[in-house]
């Protein structure tokens, strides 16, 4: 694994960002609303561009490299969850140029024209994209994306925690682990491992299988076996063994495993998710020109590099994916652990098991939404 510890990615995030005087908010996962987490001095009368993405989500270098380069300041702003985003979106309580939805929260913008075409005259580097992740469902002609990231969802849990290795979603649902299982707060990863551990597309529309999955995991909150939804605090619980099992990303994984190394993750064997998140211009956009100066510089080779090495994401560059093993060696001086690597850039044989989140229909939007309230915890 890389040398630098992951220790310091949340202090670098703010820290990167504020000698940058970038403005720097988080985005609440249940609420949608801004909260504040650093200070940073308004952009003036120079260029500037908004960007809202995921916490722990990008080298802090490269937002000084964009500005020292373009002289484009950048205010960074980052939220927990697409659906956290969407609502923050829908409420007019921020103003983004760029944002980086998932590839399910994408195609709902669209239907909802809340995205700008983009200029890809602007973004040359758009050719530097692998294939496959272009023409995706959620954008199926091209017009308004350009891909970030893309990975699988999996059970991250602690071996000195758990005594048999974990292969199955059931874990998930075990009261064999009561008060030491965290679920991931969002209805549509939560709901969609229910659903592959019952045999069903994560896809699905019909109701009673929703409700089905529901029951399971409302039935697993009754009997105490979650310790209680998180997002960005799984780093934390999982880090300092204060939960032993829970559900959440394959890049965050590698930066939880830096700091403990008795966590482990796998793909279950009912599948999972693998998702893209991607970069698009909101339609309402105040700087479209300077948001794909920055689309098109974190679409590069040498940035994908770089932000490979710190968020420990897959990129859908394709000279990077091919590149990264060799610039590791180079970087650190030994060899790249190709297991580990395998688990943030999935083999085909893992991906043939897992499922892209399509957009659902607004009655099952509506479903979901009404039976995650109904959940509480």
């Amino acid at each position: 694994m890389k040398r630098i510890a992951a220790l310091a990615l949340a202090s670098s995030l703010a820290t990167g960002l504020l000698l940058t005087g970038c403005s720097v908010e988080h985005v609440s996962s249940e609420t949608g609303a801004p909260v504040s987490s650093g200070s940073g001095t308004e952009p003036g009368s120079g260029r500037v561009v908004n960007v809202c993405s995921w916490g722990e989500y990008i080298d802090t270098d490269l937002i000084d490299q964009f500005e020292e380069k373009t002289g484009i300041k950048v205010n960074y702003q980052t939220a927990e969850s697409n659906e956290a985003l969407y609502s923050l979106l829908k409420s007019g309580g921020a103003t983004f140029d760029v944002i980086v939805p998932s590839d399910y929260m994408i195609s709902q913008l669209i239907e909802e024209n809340m995205l700008a075409e983009l200029n890809y005259d602007n973004i040359p580097n758009f050719s530097k994209i692998d294939d496959r992740f272009k023409n995706l469902s959620y954008d199926p002609e091209n017009k308004y994306t350009v891909p970030y990231t893309w990975g699988t969802l999996g059970i991250i849990y602690n071996t000195a925690m758990v005594e048999e290795p974990i292969t199955s979603w059931s874990a998930m649902f075990d009261e064999q682990y009561a008060g030491d299982v965290l679920l991931i707060n969002n209805s549509r990863d939560a709901l969609g491992i229910a659903l592959y551990y019952l045999g069903y597309s994560v896809n699905t529309t019909d109701e009673a299988q929703i409700r089905e999955a529901f029951q399971l995991i409302s039935d697993a909150v009754s009997a105490g076996v979650y310790q209680g939804k998180v997002m960005d605090e799984v780093f934390q619980k999982m880090e300092q063994g204060n939960a032993a099992i829970s559900t959440y990303y394959a890049g965050d994984y590698l930066t939880m495993l830096e700091n403990n190394p008795d966590l482990a993750y796998v793909v279950p064997e009912e599948g999972s998710n693998w998702f893209v998140d991607a970069m698009c211009v909101l339609k309402d956009a105040q700087n479209k020109d300077e948001a794909e100066e920055w689309i098109n510089f974190m679409a590069s080779t040498e940035a994908n590099l770089a932000n490979m090495d710190y968020i420990w994401y897959a990129s859908p560059n394709t000279e990077a994916l091919e590149q990264y093993p060799a610039y590791y060696e180079e970087t650190y001086g030994e060899p790249l652990d190709l297991e580990l690597y395998e688990i943030m850039a999935a083999p085909q044989e893992v991906l043939d098991r897992c499922e892209s989140y399509l957009v659902l229909p607004e009655a099952t939007r509506a479903l979901y939404n009404d039976l995650w309230i109904e959940l509480g915890l």
